[in-house]
């Protein structure tokens, strides 16, 4: 014990105890390690708002060629794909019960121009007996009663003229009608276009009394319609003439430009036989999805659009072009009542953050368009989290023994 209380040895332990302590306040009370960040460039490129739609894609004109006649197609000019003229013969109806009518009508014709020329030598003879009826009164030498009869028969003789003329002219209109039904064998092409789709056959019987049959589907594929489903949200912000962009499902890096031509004023289900058990069914409880369908047109020159594709169609609200941008990730709270400035932490060259205010302007929800307060190549902080292991005080654990 005596030992102990030697004066050097009481420095010694002190000394100690004084090393430990600085060791342990270094260890347990020394500041927070700098945080963990994540940063991303400030970059310049292009930037667009924009509004997703699907549509399909449809001919820019598509006419079913029906029959107006009815009988046996006795032929078939075109075939599926071929591409017509307008008149171009497309079919042959079998016409023999129509040039029946057609020569039944012309026979008519002939008996009622024949039974005409009759009536006019009559209306001449009456004529005449009334003339030699008016020269005999004036000299008192015939009776009154002979002229009266002479002047009936010869007003009798032109109502049967002009009776008969009326009856020629419906005679020749029969003829017309029944030109035009024999003309009606002969399907011909409406429009110069494409042949689509061939629904009667060669040999099949058509009946045209109730409706025409269709014959052949006939489109105009130089250019191409698409209508683009857009929901109910996004189509107060969508107007006619904004630019337009679309990919097929089966070349999706291929980009293909128009223009918006127009928004249809009801949703698609507006010409749905079955819109009202929708309706009905919206308000019992069930919700729907409404949509409206956004149309625009682009040219086909090559063909490589076809009826019921499916185009991804990207309607652009609001593009620039060059612009300083940033992932949205990095913007910070609002700041200031414009609702366009917001605070950003930069990531400086020696790792020091610092907060910045910036003006922002197009937002697509993935970057951001810097206006002001930012140069390109600086780095924004998009996300920090506190170094592993560190305690929520700030201070570190002590270390294990």
């Amino acid at each position: 014990m005596k030992q102990w209380m030697k004066p050097g040895r009481l420095v010694a332990v002190a000394a100690g105890l004084v090393v430990m302590a600085l060791i342990v306040k270094a260890v347990w009370f020394s500041p927070p390690a700098p945080p963990q960040v994540t940063s991303a460039a400030v970059e310049r490129g292009d930037l667009e708002v924009s509004v997703l739609a699907t549509g399909t894609i449809n001919a820019y004109k598509l006419v079913s060629v029906g029959a107006r006649a009815t009988g046996e197609v006795k032929r078939l000019a075109v075939a599926l794909g071929d591409k017509v003229k307008e008149g171009q013969l497309i079919a042959e109806i079998d016409a023999l019960t129509q040039q029946n009518a057609l020569r039944d009508a012309q026979a008519s014709l002939r008996s009622a121009e024949a039974l005409l020329g009759a009536r006019q030598a009559t209306l001449v003879q009456a004529e005449l007996a009334a003339k030699r009826q008016r020269e005999l009164a004036a000299g008192d030498a015939g009776a009154r009663a002979d002229l009266e009869a002479a002047e009936a028969t010869l007003n009798t003789a032109r109502a049967d003229v002009e009776s008969q003329r009326a009856m020629v002219a419906q005679a020749r209109i029969n003829v017309d009608t029944a030109q035009l039904n024999l003309g009606y064998a002969r399907v011909l092409a409406p429009m110069d276009g494409t042949v689509v789709a061939i629904v009667t056959e060669q040999g099949q019987t058509v009946n045209a009394a109730q409706t025409a049959p269709t014959i052949i589907k006939l489109a105009r594929l130089d250019t191409m319609t698409i209508k683009a489903r857009i929901s109910e949200a996004d189509v107060p912000r969508v107007k006619p003439g904004m630019p337009v962009h679309f990919s097929l499902l089966g070349e999706p890096d291929r980009r293909i430009q128009a223009t918006l031509r127009a928004v249809e004023p009801g949703d698609t289900t507006l010409a749905d036989s079955s819109a009202t058990t929708s309706t009905s069914s919206s308000t019992s409880g069930t919700t729907n999805a409404i949509y409206y369908n956004g149309i625009f047109d682009v040219p086909n020159p090559d063909g490589t659009l076809r009826i019921n594709m499916t185009a991804q169609a990207t309607i652009v609200l609001a593009q620039a072009k060059a612009a300083l941008t940033i992932p949205v990730a990095a913007l910070g709270a609002r700041e200031g009542s414009s609702g366009d400035r917001h605070k950003v932490r930069v990531l400086g060259a020696d790792g020091r953050i610092e907060d910045r205010v910036v003006r922002v302007g197009l937002n697509n929800r993935v970057r951001a368009q810097v206006l002001d307060g930012l140069k390109e190549g600086e780095r924004v902080v998009t996300a920090e989290a506190a170094p592993p292991g560190a305690a929520s005080d700030g201070r570190r654990p002590p270390p294990r023994m």
